[in-house]
Formats: structure tokens, C-alpha cells, sequence
């Protein structure tokens, strides 16, 4: 299978070791408006014979492509993901799939009109703590689910953002500690309660970086949901990356899930604490552990024909809980799901 890649930043070496290392795969271009940073990727992961493209545009025009893995800045997802399924050619975003609930919109039009498939980066569904949370929410041991809180506390210096030219900037980040760094984390969080989202109520601020970003860095969110609240709160104003953490509280125990461990806690007080670590990872150790996985179903879905479960509308739960946090914080208001969902 002939793949491309468009974005030649920090995140795309993650895609391109994942590719190398897959076997019927073959890489066929490297796109970047900064033809020297595709150059650079070109000597490190393709052979003679693989492509240097300063537009995706080029890219598509001169190779033939199977997939395009997008790993630009936010406000460029959409729009290259629908030139390439528009193309015939399938498509593996990095997240967000949107930056606006107009661009979320016009993705999944796009993707619902054509043959081609649309996969989206949420990798930290394939951890493997994700996985064991997931089954003991499901085995019922716990008991009804009554409350959540999830924590992101995460680092980002000055320097993370002017040397990126994009990020930081609500027209081409989209948003800034949510959007960005915390969505894996909202949505895992979204998928453990089990429902989705009835109401939202948010703030959020610019701490640290007030003179060099637009977007914040700390949000904070109170949700609601049909059975049970959860409380989220994420912050790049931090002096460390620790692990996420989010609690499941249930009638019988807590379940909680910090980076690669599970905890049960029991009501007596007794804690049952699951390991997944396994010293494996690919890039920065609090990204997860899941990209290999994610990225390697997807081809196994494309080549089984199976449908791929991280595809638009299995992200669409999270993405308008997300807008919605965005919404409430800047009216300064409680948001209703339904004002934005089916009317």
C-alpha cells in the first residue's frame, strides 16, 4: 500500500517509524511548505524513489497514493481531508479532526459521500489501561457509574509556541490546552461515563503565557450527564508532563487510570493496582502508548474492509463536548447539547 505524508513537524515522525515498520507499506512522499523539512524526512525515513513536495496538492498529483496521514497544523486538517477523500485517496488525520463545529460539519459530509475512509488519531484508545478501564466498566463489578473527574497537568514553554508559527493563535490552533493537549484525555473520559454529555459549564484562562498566546492554558469544566456528573480540568501551565489521570467513581469501588496503571479501589480501602507499563514508547512517554496500535488497525481495516472504530461520527461525541466547553467558557454560561446536536 503506497502512503504520504503532508507535515513534515515533531508529531509526523511518530507516523513515519510507525510506517516503517510495516510490512506491504511503502512510503511514496514527504509534503511541507518547508520543502527542506520533507527533504529531511525524505533521509530518514523514505528511499531514492520516495517524493519531496512543497503542497499536498503536488504531492497528489504526481504520486499515486493509497493513504495521506495529515499531520499539519489544526486549521489545515479539514480542508486536506477533504481535497484527498475528494481524490479517491483514504485518509489518517492526526486530531483534532476540526477546529470549529462548521469545519466538523463539512469532514463529515465529506467523508459519508465518497469510498474513501477517513480514520482520526485518538491513539490513546488503544492503550492498553484504556482497554482494562474499559473492561471493568463493562463487566459490571463496579456498579452503576456515579461521577468522574480526569486531570491534565502538562508543560508548555514560551519557545513551543513562537517557534511553531501556528500554534497559540485561535485561528490556526483552534484553541489551546483543550484542543490541543487535553483532547485524548476528554475524550477518554467521554467514553468511560458511557453517554454522552447533556450539559457543560466552563471557564478557562491564560496563566503563564499571557503575552505570547492568544488561547489558554488552563480549562476547567463541569459536565453533565444523563446519570452522573464529571469534573475535567487540564493545564499546560505546569512545570512537569505527568501522567493524565481520570477516576471513575461507582457504587462498589473507583476505578482510576494514571498514564499506564489501573487502581480498583475498594470501598474497605483495599487497592488492587494493574500494570501495563512495559517501557515501550514512541515519542514522549505521556502521549500514550497506542500509536503503533491505532495506526496499524487502520491499514488492517482498509485491507479487511472492516469499518475502523475511531472514524468521524465515532469522534463526534467528543468533539461537540469539546466546542461545548469552548462555548460556555467564552459566554460565560451553561451550554445545553442540544442547542448544537439535531437542533
Amino acid at each position: 500500500m503506497k502512503t504520504a505524508i503532508v507535515g513534515c513537524g515533531a508529531i509526523a515522525k511518530m507516523h513515519a517509524s510507525v510506517l516503517g515498520e510495516m510490512p506491504n507499506v511503502e512510503i511514496v512522499g514527504f509534503a511541507d511548505c518547508k520543502i527542506d523539512r520533507a527533504e529531511e524526512y525524505k533521509r530518514q525515513y523514505g528511499q531514492e524513489s520516495t517524493g519531496v513536495y512543497a503542497s499536498l496538492e503536488e504531492m497528489l498529483d504526481a504520486e499515486h497514493v493509497d493513504v495521506l496521514h495529515i499531520c499539519t497544523p489544526h486549521y489545515l486538517h479539514t480542508p486536506m481531508a477533504i481535497y484527498a477523500l475528494d481524490k479517491g485517496v483514504h485518509v489518517f488525520t492526526e486530531k483534532p479532526p476540526a477546529i470549529s463545529r462548521e469545519q466538523f460539519a463539512q469532514l463529515k459530509k465529506a467523508a459519508e459521500k465518497g469510498t474513501a475512509r477517513l480514520g482520526i488519531c485518538f491513539q490513546n484508545r488503544y492503550n492498553e489501561s484504556t482497554k482494562a478501564m474499559e473492561d471493568l466498566l463493562a463487566s459490571g463489578k463496579g456498579g452503576k457509574v456515579i461521577g468522574a473527574r480526569a486531570f491534565v497537568s502538562w508543560m508548555r514553554t514560551k519557545e513551543y509556541y513562537t517557534e511553531s508559527g501556528w500554534r497559540g493563535k485561535w485561528e490556526t490552533e483552534g484553541g489551546g490546552c483543550l484542543i490541543n493537549q487535553s483532547v485524548h484525555t476528554l475524550d477518554l473520559l467521554n467514553r468511560f461515563m458511557g453517554e454522552s454529555a447533556v450539559e457543560t459549564q466552563a471557564n478557562m484562562m491564560n496563566y503563564h503565557l499571557n503575552d505570547v498566546i492568544e488561547v489558554e492554558d488552563t480549562v476547567s469544566a463541569y459536565i453533565r450527564y444523563p446519570h452522573a456528573t464529571a469534573c475535567f480540568y487540564a493545564t499546560t501551565a505546569y512545570e512537569e508532563n505527568r501522567p493524565i489521570m481520570i477516576d471513575i467513581e461507582c457504587e462498589n469501588m473507583s476505578l482510576r487510570l494514571e498514564g499506564s496503571y489501573v487502581t480498583c479501589i475498594y470501598k474497605d480501602g483495599r487497592r488492587e493496582e494493574l500494570s501495563f507499563y512495559n517501557g515501550y514508547t514512541i515519542g514522549k512517554d505521556y502521549w500514550g502508548t497506542g500509536h503503533k496500535a491505532c495506526i496499524g488497525d487502520f491499514y488492517h481495516c482498509l485491507e479487511t474492509g472492516k469499518k475502523f472504530p475511531i472514524e468521524v461520527e465515532d469522534v463526534e461525541s467528543t468533539f461537540q463536548l469539546m466546542m461545548d466547553i469552548y462555548q460556555s467558557a467564552r459566554e460565560g454560561r451553561i451550554v445545553l447539547s442540544k442547542e448544537n446536536r439535531n437542533g
